[in-house]
Parts: C-alpha cells; structure tokens; sequence
C-alpha cells in the first residue's frame, strides 16, 4: 500500500510561483513512477508531469514545459511540483499519483485546489 498527501495549493495572482507537495509513504513507494495530474472546473483531468525516485524519466506535458518543475527529496518520500508563471488556465485540481512498472496508475492523493486570479 501506499498512501499519498498532497498539500501547498491556494489562491495566487498570475505570474505567482507556487510549489505543491506530495508526500508519499508506504513500504513499496519507491517501486513507483510519481506523477502529478491536474483536473479543471468541467473538464477532464490530465496530466502534467513525472519522474522516478531516482530523478530518472522526467516528463511534463506541453502545456507546462518551461513553467513547471518536478523534483524530489527522497530522505522525506516528498515530490514537489514547482508552479513559475502561473496563468488562468492553471487553475485546477491538482493530484500526485504512483504509477507502477506496468504503467498503472495505482495511487492517489486526495487534491489540492490550486486557484489562478487575473
């Protein structure tokens, strides 16, 4: 099993930076991909970015290269997701999600709100 909580979502101003937690545990969590996911009012949720715990197999989506960064500190099981110039269409809920060797996406966080004022 393995449990995951995200946390650092908010309110911010466009063009603010934010950075999102995911902490993992469980005694397998190392065996997972870590993967962040985003959902929109009304749409549906999509994916945003990856890496393993080795720091290996990062990957990002489009509309966030260049913008967002996944890292990781694995003395604390933590994945972090760093917001840089956040616009609008950035608001969303954002969830964290182990991934297994096989591709499957095993785990989930509960979300965070992350909300974008113009």
């Amino acid at each position: 099993q393995v449990q995951l909580a995200e946390s650092g979502g908010g309110l911010v101003q466009v063009g603010d930076s934010l950075r999102l937690s995911c902490d993992a545990s469980g005694r397998t969590v190392s065996n997972y991909r870590m993967a962040w996911f985003r959902q929109a009012p009304g749409k549906e949720r999509k994916f945003v970015a990856q890496m393993a715990w080795s720091g290996e197999g990062i990957s990002y989506a489009d509309s966030v290269k260049g913008r967002f960064t996944i890292s990781r500190d694995n003395a604390k099981n933590t994945v972090y997701l760093q917001m840089n110039s956040r616009k609008p269409e950035d608001t969303a809920v954002y969830s964290c999600a182990a991934r297994s060797l096989f591709g499957v996406l095993a785990y989930w966080g509960q979300g965070t709100q992350v909300t974008v004022s113009s």
